[in-house]
């Protein structure tokens, strides 16, 4: 295999020379370029860019974790980092993880190994302490709120975000209010959790279990959830739901039962995606798009820690 050695031998000329030649440095004589050039063609000699990249202390390849690559949640994330990325003439690395930590853990010791050049966690599964193990080894940016941790991040602050959401339905007239998540443990659910909670103590209603739907994701697990409803007692008169997909699910099977929205059932979803536009449900936006965008950016200027927090937006439709 022809390296750089080989073509400063055929071309008579030092390691140095070809080196400078490779990379388009100046103080080359003419002859000596050509002759490099020469021997390049001849060889047929193929540069390794990893070693170039590492000699430069760079990859120009950042690393992103997601647990779904087919959710429009992320498919939103993606597409802002993605945006800015080409931008910065930086390129991605994508890492499906499906939750599982091991699929995690491998980006991490991508980066612990120098073969990206940043990794950003869009939805993590590892315990902080994972992550923080890591941190010595490169720049991390994570999708939630890490304020006062060692990483940058770009979030919304969900504890916010679903204490105003619980408070327009109360607003609407709505005591017997449930929520549906995506996962029960998880930074932003536990802040959902505790927004929840407080919500009640405030208002003076008991905290119903059954009034939580987890493992919500997509728009089949609408069904799922109105079969519980149906089957209860005493069902609550309003949903939060964190995903405009299962809201979607949601809306649909409630026709299929005869239950009226939002005459016997409210709902409200979350991230403002185009099927919330076609259905009129009304949801909070979440600016996807540009968190990915600003997600990016933490991930290339690894000079400092930042922390952003976005804001979200209440678009009413016809659902509450």
């Amino acid at each position: 295999m022809t390296n750089i050695r080989k073509i400063a031998k055929m071309a008579g000329v030092s390691v140095t020379t070809v080196s400078r030649v490779l990379n388009n440095y100046p103080y080359v004589s003419e002859d000596k370029r050509r002759a490099v050039e020469k021997a390049i063609i001849e060889s047929d000699y193929q540069r390794n860019l990893n070693a170039v990249h590492l000699s430069k202390g760079e990859t120009l390849l950042i690393g992103v974790v997601i647990p779904f690559i087919n959710h429009p949640y992320f498919g939103l994330l993606v597409e802002g980092i993605a945006n800015e990325a080409v931008k910065n003439n930086y390129k991605l690395a994508l890492f499906q993880t499906n939750y599982e930590e091991k699929r995690e853990i491998e980006a991490l010791e991508m980066l612990k190994h120098k073969q990206i050049d940043a990794l950003i966690i869009c939805s993590r599964i590892c315990d902080w302490e994972v992550i923080n193990d890591y941190v010595a080894y490169g720049t991390i940016i994570l999708s939630e709120d890490r304020r006062g941790r060692s990483v940058s991040s770009t979030f919304v602050d969900h504890y916010k975000s679903f204490s105003r959401a619980l408070e327009y339905l109360y607003n609407k007239g709505h005591k017997k209010i449930g929520y549906c998540v995506g996962r029960k443990s998880g930074t932003n659910s536990k802040q959902r959790e505790k927004a929840y909670k407080d919500f009640l103590a405030k208002i003076n209603e008991p905290f119903e279990p059954d009034y939580i739907f987890y493992n919500c994701l997509n728009f089949e697990d609408g069904q799922m959830v109105v079969k519980r409803l149906i089957n209860m007692s005493n069902p609550p008169s309003a949903l939060l739901v964190t995903s405009d997909q299962v809201a979607a699910g949601i809306l649909i099977w409630c026709k299929q039962e005869e239950i009226s929205v939002p005459n016997e059932l409210a709902l409200l979803g979350f991230d403002n995606q185009p099927i919330a536009k076609v259905m009129n449900i009304t949801t909070l936006e979440i600016p996807l798009v540009e968190m990915g965008r600003k997600l990016l950016l933490q991930a290339i200027d690894s000079t400092q820690t930042s922390h952003e927090e976005l804001s979200v937006k209440l678009i009413e439709r016809k659902t509450v």
